[in-house]
């Protein structure tokens, strides 16, 4: 999954976004109203953390303009302020959920969680192909009802693919996707993780396999390589 941070204090942002990443997020970063907007109405995420007080546009007029536009990306904001004020202006812009700083890191990813959670219910995202069957928000994978074992960026580049059954995905779409704006890597890391996720679809007996598109992608098709 791929998260948008909006926060202007540096050292907290490169905290909170190392130890998303660590469990698995893709996380852009940006440090300002206006390009935080930019990027939300660019980018497919899964949700947005937006701090209140920022440079450019404050988060207010960030979440406001998205909910004018219709986008109805999850947004958990983030505010030094407190009081009930502050809370309920957040919420009536359209924020989903809020949180006062200083906060535990535990507590934010658990609301983040909870997010996704709703997001999934209200719009289901369990992908089916063949046998294989993906659940986004559980982050689990199974074939035959039997669980595959994947890491996180085996799991995300998987999912990529099961979104887009039978077309083919460009090697930059799944770069896009799974990895986040930091990444200053070789596209072709992907091939390794499409080489593991072979491996273990046809270790599991998978009814679908990933085709090669030269010089496009991957194509993840039903029925045997």
């Amino acid at each position: 999954m791929r998260l948008l941070m909006v926060e202007d204090e540096e050292r907290l942002a490169q905290s909170l976004s190392q130890g998303l990443r660590a469990e698995g997020y893709a996380v852009d970063v940006v440090g300002d109203g206006l390009t935080g907007l930019e990027r939300a109405r660019g980018g497919e995420y899964s949700a947005v953390v937006l701090d209140l007080m920022l440079p450019g546009l404050n988060g207010f007029r960030v979440c406001q303009e998205l909910r004018r536009e219709e986008n109805s990306v999850p947004i958990l904001m983030l505010t030094a302020k407190s009081g009930e004020y502050d809370e309920a202006e957040a919420l009536d812009c359209g924020a989903d959920d809020f949180l006062s700083k200083p906060f535990s890191y535990l507590v934010l990813t658990a609301r983040l969680r909870a997010l996704l959670r709703r997001e999934a219910t209200a719009r289901p995202l369990v992908l089916t192909l063949a046998d294989l069957r993906i659940d986004p928000a559980a982050r689990r994978c199974t074939v035959g009802g039997v669980e595959l074992v994947l890491t996180a960026k085996e799991f995300g580049v998987l999912q990529c693919l099961a979104r887009r059954p039978g077309q083919a995905v460009p090697k930059t779409d799944i770069l896009d996707a799974v990895w986040d704006s930091a990444f200053r890597g070789d596209v072709n890391i992907v091939e390794v993780y499409v080489a593991a996720l072979r491996r273990k679809l046809a270790a599991a007996g998978a009814h679908c396999s990933i085709e090669t598109l030269r010089g496009i992608g991957y194509r993840l098709a039903a029925g045997d390589e």
